[in-house]
């Protein structure tokens, strides 16, 4: 099939049948048609928060779900992701300017002397498939770089992540930090990485382990929920 027929079709959809679509072009990674998708549902008059939500949140719902049931493997997960990016692309501007409500907002990155970023940048990717604003500081982050990030961003949550048994205790490093500085409970502190598990989570003072990135984008909608909550009782 040619790119002229594949074109063609997409613009004969309906609404529903698009977006559909798109959930199955998310699923198999291709960037092209989601950026193609998007466009065409702009030009339809689509608001572009309903364009995040419907099509490309609304695919890479199906892709966590897959992701966390192990239908799906790490390499799917980012192409997918990638694809939803390519998306996101286009939308990001639009969203500026409309004032779009967010689900949130998260600072993530590895922490010192580990240099690990595929689980990392896969929270981060399903994380603004979720609809969360993600800023990534990257690898190798000592306590500073945290504290500036924290402060210059003023997210809801911080991730942290480690793949190494080595750079795990730092996390406690930087936690320790945040409450020494009486501002541990401005924020939900996420952490992540093969060696932790929900005991090493608890014993640094973190608010949750996330085992991958599907329950890390699970996690932390339910810790946003819960805030909205105690928010609308004040």
């Amino acid at each position: 099939m040619s790119d002229q027929e594949e074109d063609i079709i997409l613009s004969e959809l309906n609404d529903e049948e698009l977006v559909q679509q798109m959930h199955d072009d998310l699923y198999d990674g291709l960037a092209e048609e989601i950026e193609e998708g998007v466009n065409i549902l702009l030009e339809r008059g689509w608001q572009p928060y309903n364009v995040l939500t419907d099509a490309l949140v609304g695919g890479m719902t199906i892709v966590g779900v897959d992701f966390r049931d192990g239908i799906l493997f790490v390499p799917e997960v980012l192409l997918a992701a990638n694809a939803m990016k390519t998306g996101m692309g286009i939308l990001k501007p639009l969203l500026a300017e409309t004032g779009a409500p967010r689900m949130g907002k998260m600072v993530i990155g590895t922490v010192k002397g580990d240099i690990h970023d595929i689980g990392k940048n896969l929270v981060s990717m399903m994380m603004e498939g979720a609809g969360f604003e993600v800023v990534d500081i990257g690898i190798n982050n000592a306590v500073e770089a945290y504290l500036e990030a924290l402060e210059k961003e003023e997210p809801d949550i911080l991730g942290m992540s480690a793949l190494l048994t080595t750079t795990m205790p730092y996390m406690k490093v930087v936690i320790d930090t945040l409450v020494e500085k009486g501002i541990r409970d401005d924020y939900t502190v996420l952490v992540g990485g093969a060696p932790l598990n929900e005991e090493f989570g608890k014993a640094i003072g973190a608010d949750s382990y996330c085992r991958d990135a599907a329950v890390a984008v699970e996690t932390a909608k339910e810790y946003m929920a819960s805030k909205h909550n105690q928010l609308a009782a004040h």
